[in-house]
């Protein structure tokens, strides 16, 4: 069985960006809807995604909170470099400083997940 983490970097504020966030998103709902291990993390930029996708009017909110589960956090650091730390602790999503103020993905990887970048 697979161990997967979904590493989502991607900023807010391009078209693209909200692309990557969905497929992360869309790629993690499929290896948990397969019955694999997968987390997903909020890291650098796109620590941003949690508030707005916290927003029950957001089109991908629904998908968000069907894996909220698997939602390990998101970083403590990038959170607060990227502003969005008061709002992160408002939320369910955990924050992350295993490494020095990020998530350690070490111990991750030595669990024999493999981490995939969005």
């Amino acid at each position: 069985m697979p161990k997967t983490c979904f590493l989502l970097l991607a900023d807010t504020n391009t078209h693209e960006a909200m692309g990557r966030m969905a497929n992360a998103l869309t790629s993690a709902k499929e290896f948990v809807d397969a019955g694999d291990e997968a987390v997903v993390i909020f890291d650098g930029a796109g620590t941003k995604w949690v508030p707005e996708l916290e927003a029950e009017d957001h089109r991908y909110h629904r998908l968000y909170t069907e894996l909220q589960d698997h939602i390990a956090g998101a970083c403590s650091y990038c959170a607060t470099a990227f502003g969005v730390k008061d709002q992160i602790e408002g939320s369910s999503v955990k924050l992350l400083s295993d490494y020095r103020g990020h998530p350690g993905l070490h111990g991750l990887v030595s669990q024999g997940y493999q981490v995939i970048t969005f």
